[in-house]
């Protein structure tokens, strides 16, 4: 796969990818916390709401490896709108369910759109971006999801009120107009490149050979620990909220004061590197949020749990820029695009098995007991993180100089 440092139009491309991605991810952290209170007031427990988080990660666990393989042959862009598409009627039809059954399905709808939007997004980053950019704008492009995830929670939760059933209809109708809003953005994303710049039609590398490459499988199970980390959190902090008599615009506030902290760290992400180096970095902060997360099991209050999410957001920022570049520089000429998608298939596996897990351990330890299962997740990604990088190379201050040199002789 071919790169350019900027290619037609500089860097305009990337702040655009940006701008949709907001909206979109906007939508669905909007729809999240809005499908679990509906999913309350129609009388679901603890167990039915792991089970509707878990319907969101099952179609694209299936769609993901397919989706990856189209975009390593072909164009990445298409993907963006029929995205947004899913993710919008999605929202749509999750706010006039009548059901808990329709709510799940409508559920796994919107979280098609979403991994079509990501897949498509993830791999024109890749194909776009030098080698020695690949940190600064993956980081840059995680900064619109940060933004979604940011807005979209404050606006459910000053949406959903004492009529939780009729309001939380509302806020996902809502969420299923913002979303739409990002194809406002996508024109122009995607160069058209020289035919001598084209990618080569070669033999498909096997999916086993892809997850065979050395810094592959740790990229996958960091990324696949971090998101379960967020998704949980989304998913779950509205419950524990209900029990501790934590009203949701409050809940709200404060997944949104997380992802605050997520842009936070993603806006100095590199610097970090260039002080810290990678591996440092990523296991740091990997070992901080799987403490955090242990902690908020505790009954803390208010401002120790919102002072609890700072850190924490800031630390998860970490993990899913940083998983995409190794990923990609790892991943065997030709099958980038692929190997994200694998990348993308292991988070929703995790997004099917962490939220199953949650609902059990919930059920039988209470709501705050999920919280402690994501502090082991994130203790293993540390110490696969604290691995060297692929090639047995010294972990470098960042994608530059030599590093940088080294990954461009061999893309």
């Amino acid at each position: 796969m071919p790169h350019a440092t900027s290619g037609p139009g500089g860097r305009g491309w990337l702040l655009r990818l940006v701008i949709a991605f907001s909206f979109a991810q906007g939508a669905v952290s909007m729809a999240r916390p809005a499908v679990s209170y509906r999913a309350l007031a129609l009388g679901a427990d603890e167990r039915a709401i792991g089970v509707i988080a878990g319907v969101y990660a099952l179609l694209p666990l299936f769609a993901a490896v397919p989706l990856g393989r189209r975009t390593d042959d072909g164009r990445c862009a298409p993907l963006l709108p029929v995205g947004v598409v899913l993710i919008s009627g999605g929202c749509a039809l999750s706010g006039v369910a009548g059901s808990l059954t329709a709510m799940a399905a409508w559920s796994g709808v919107m979280g098609l759109g979403h991994l079509c939007f990501v897949i498509g997004a993830q791999s024109i980053v890749a194909r776009q971006s030098a080698p020695a950019e690949q940190d600064r704008n993956f980081g840059h492009f995680t900064i619109g999801a940060s933004l979604g995830q940011l807005i979209g929670p404050i606006a459910a939760g000053a949406l959903i009120g004492g009529d939780m059933d009729r309001t939380s209809a509302l806020a996902l109708l809502v969420a299923a107009a913002v979303g739409a809003v990002s194809l406002a953005s996508l024109w122009r994303i995607e160069h058209k490149r020289p035919t001598s710049l084209a990618p080569v039609r070669a033999e498909r590398v096997p999916v086993l050979g892809i997850l065979r490459t050395r810094g592959v499988p740790a990229g996958i199970f960091v990324s696949l620990a971090v998101l379960s980390a967020t998704d949980i959190l989304t998913a779950y902090l509205p419950v524990v909220g209900e029990h501790r008599g934590i009203a949701p615009a409050t809940v709200g506030l404060l997944l949104s004061l997380r992802a605050a902290a997520t842009i936070a760290c993603r806006l100095v992400m590199t610097p970090l590197i260039r002080l810290l180096g990678r591996t440092a970095l990523l296991t740091t902060t990997c070992l901080v949020a799987g403490l955090l997360c242990a902690g908020i099991a505790l009954p803390l209050p208010v401002w120790g749990l919102a002072l609890a999410l700072a850190v924490l957001g800031f630390c998860l920022g970490v993990g899913q820029p940083l998983s995409m570049t190794t990923v990609v520089q790892a991943a065997p000429d030709g099958a980038r695009s692929t190997a994200l998608a694998l990348r993308l298939t292991g988070n929703r596996l995790g997004q099917v098995a962490a939220p199953a897990a949650a609902g059990l351990i919930a059920g039988v330890a209470g709501v705050a007991a999920p919280f402690v299962m994501l502090g082991g997740l994130l203790f293993a990604a540390a110490g696969l993180g604290a691995r060297k990088r692929p090639g047995g190379a010294e972990d470098p201050r960042g994608t530059h100089g030599r590093a940088g040199q080294r990954v461009t002789g061999r893309s």
